[in-house]
């Protein structure tokens, strides 16, 4: 039987469409998205340290206000 190797991400595919995808991505992938009607409202971090605790923390924009942020951070173990 043959054996087959596969490489993800695939280049021949992650090559397809980057014209495209780039200005997309460039506008809407930022850290803090601003446009009108759109816009970045919860960010989320999650945070896994070599022994498996992690740090999960959210900030979530209150009533569409940009200068109102509430923020929630959960800690705990992985099980292994």
């Amino acid at each position: 039987f043959p054996t087959f190797f596969s490489q993800l991400p695939d280049p021949a595919i992650e090559d397809q469409g980057k014209d495209y995808i780039r200005p997309i991505l460039n506008k809407y992938a930022a850290l803090c998205v601003r446009c009108p009607g759109y816009g970045t409202r919860t960010n989320t971090v999650v945070l896994i340290d070599s022994e498996g605790c992690v740090t999960f923390t959210e900030r979530n924009m209150i009533n569409a206000d940009v200068n109102q942020w509430q923020t929630s951070t959960y800690e705990f173990k992985l099980h292994s």
